[in-house]
């Protein structure tokens, strides 16, 4: 009796064993730096906010980041066409939403054969006497992203030429930086650091932040000029961080001569992620970008 209770549990170990080992390989959290990220004296994963109450689903937000780190989501391996991207949620530099604009998108685009790396920046602390500045740790951790899979690429069957970034909100603020800039905004210490930070293509959903207040013109910080990379653009019209921003964006695009498209809905406001929004379209961007990364040859098989 005793045996064949033992033999149950020994069953039940492996199964549970063997399931936790897929999941493990299906996500996997990675450290961007093996010691403390620049500038930095403390080492934090960072601290879930409470939910909020009116939110159905919830959304997971994680502030007190120091520790910069990424999520890897591989898609089945029939379907991995070698493209990747880095995911940016938004959360205003104060937090990172991690499902909403994270885990969920990444999970879509696995369905498109595409591997994701949700990154979980770093973000501003009470103690930071300059605003203008929240975008530098999280630009830093964007560039040490694009630059810590383009070395792995090999090692994960990966295009080192198909990376690819996509921020929400103030990730979409860290990502048209990172894609507007050929300068590393950290000084380079290893051998990851050698890879290139400019990503090869870049969407940007709903971005925050983009324009100087008065002059409606881009901010200093990104620098479009015609080597920047190939970028969709999603917004809303009801969006309190207005779509000018992404307009603006566009023309410099467009000035460039850079491959571009901008899709605005009328309805929708900020923050959705893929959820619907009562009374809206807008949750059917996916398909936009989809048609957008199909028609650049984004979505085909690597060689």
């Amino acid at each position: 009796m005793m045996i064949g209770r033992l033999l149950v549990v020994g069953l039940l170990l492996i199964v549970a064993g063997a399931g936790s080992a897929r999941s493990d390989d299906r996500s996997q959290f990675v450290d961007l730096w093996e010691g403390n990220a620049p500038g930095e004296s403390t080492r934090s994963y960072g601290t879930p906010l409470p939910q909020r109450p009116d939110e159905n689903p919830p959304a997971t937000r994680i502030t007190a980041i120091t520790a910069p780190r990424i999520e890897r989501f591989d898609p089945d391996p029939e379907t991995k066409n070698g493209a990747s991207v880095v995911i940016l949620p938004g959360g205003g530099y104060r937090y990172c939403v991690v499902d909403k604009e994270g885990s969920e998108i990444a999970k879509w685009f696995n369905k498109l054969g595409v591997t994701a790396f949700v990154l979980r920046y770093r973000t501003i602390r009470e103690s930071d006497k300059d605003r203008k500045e929240a975008w530098r740790r999280p630009v830093q951790d964007t560039q040490r992203a694009v630059r810590w899979v383009r070395s792995n690429s090999e090692k994960f069957g990966l295009d080192p030429n198909r990376i690819g970034v996509i921020g929400f909100s103030a990730g979409g603020n860290a990502a048209a930086i990172t894609v507007g800039s050929q300068a590393s905004h950290y000084p380079e210490s290893d051998e990851i650091d050698q890879a290139s930070c400019v990503p090869d293509f870049a969407m940007l959903i709903y971005p925050w932040n983009l324009t100087q207040n008065e002059t409606l013109e881009l901010i200093p910080e990104i620098e479009i000029d015609s080597q920047t990379a190939p970028t969709v653009l999603i917004h809303a019209h009801d969006d309190h961080s207005t779509s000018l921003g992404s307009i603006a964006f566009y023309a410099q695009l467009k000035r460039n001569d850079v491959p571009a498209e901008l899709h605005i809905y009328e309805t929708g406001g900020h923050g959705y992620g893929m959820r619907p929004v009562a009374g809206s379209v807008v949750a059917t961007w996916p398909d936009r970008v989809e048609d957008w990364l199909r028609n650049r040859g984004l979505l085909t098989q690597s060689p």
